[in-house]
């Protein structure tokens, strides 16, 4: 018996009743980006079911290079998957969620990010990036970082939010805007 044994128990109940979800546009019209820390997850958060939404997840939710690229093809499929160019006016929104008590905050100090890049052998300079040490502040330089990326299409609107730890709510910090608007 491993430690993945009661999940793998979990997934054959799942999978009795599961039925599969098409290939197409999330129901929910929504791709999420989200910190990874267990706590946070935005199925459970946002009640979201297989099909609802993409989520893309990383250390503290921050909007990275490879999640522009994510977004960014999720638009180009999504677009194809409902009939091509100009086929509807708007794809989805990007909802960028930080959240309170983020572990990422600890590199914000010097001493624990140094010690992590020594472990990790990433840069220090992307671990002091990717502090959430106040996810109000945060989650705005993430949705202006998205809005203003050149391959975000004009049909993705953005917006943040920030997940409270302490009380399981979302609240919106950026309402919704699409990149036009943010340039």
């Amino acid at each position: 018996m491993t430690k993945m044994t009661p999940l793998l128990e979990r997934n054959e109940r799942f999978a009795r009743t599961y039925t599969p979800a098409a290939l197409g546009l999330p129901t929910a019209q929504v791709v999420v980006v989200a910190c990874l820390d267990h706590r946070a997850d935005p199925a459970i958060v946002l009640g979201l079911q297989l099909g609802d939404a993409p989520v893309i997840r990383n250390a503290g939710g921050r909007v990275t290079q490879a999640v522009i690229d994510d977004i960014a093809f999720l638009a180009f499929l999504i677009e194809q998957l409902s009939g091509g160019q100009g086929a509807v006016a708007t794809l989805f929104v990007g909802a960028v969620v930080h959240h309170t008590q983020c572990g990422t905050g600890f590199l914000a100090d010097p001493t624990f990010r140094q010690q992590a890049a020594a472990a990790t052998g990433l840069p220090e300079a992307a671990l002091e990036a990717s502090a959430v040490t106040d996810p109000h502040t945060t989650v705005k330089a993430d949705v202006e970082r998205l809005l203003t990326a050149p391959s975000l299409s004009p049909k993705v609107s953005v917006s943040g939010h920030v997940y409270d730890i302490a009380t399981g709510r979302v609240t919106t910090t950026v309402d919704a805007r699409y990149p036009q608007l943010a340039r």
